[in-house]
């Protein structure tokens, strides 16, 4: 029986020294983090101009605008079209 008691005890004591040392993990990475952002800010991503050929009809360009805006979720832009 006082086998099992030591086993139990170890077990405690392990499983609380891993649960401390996951605690400072987080709270140094969540320092670390807030460090880095007052240090060096993420830049806002600029918006590039499009440029569009002047020859291409107003609906097919509304169309291709529409059809890439879908295709890429928003994150593809037409820049410049041209006929093969």
């Amino acid at each position: 029986m006082e086998n099992l008691e030591v086993a139990l005890m170890l077990m405690v004591v392990g499983m609380a020294t891993v649960f401390v040392i996951l605690l400072i993990v987080i709270y140094l990475g969540k320092g670390l983090i807030a460090i880095v952002n007052k240090f060096a800010p993420e830049e806002a991503p600029k918006k590039k101009v499009s440029a569009v050929a002047p020859t291409a009809d107003a609906g097919a360009m509304d169309a291709i605008k529409a059809a890439v805006d879908i295709l890429t979720a928003g994150k593809g832009q037409v820049v410049k079209i041209e006929k093969l």
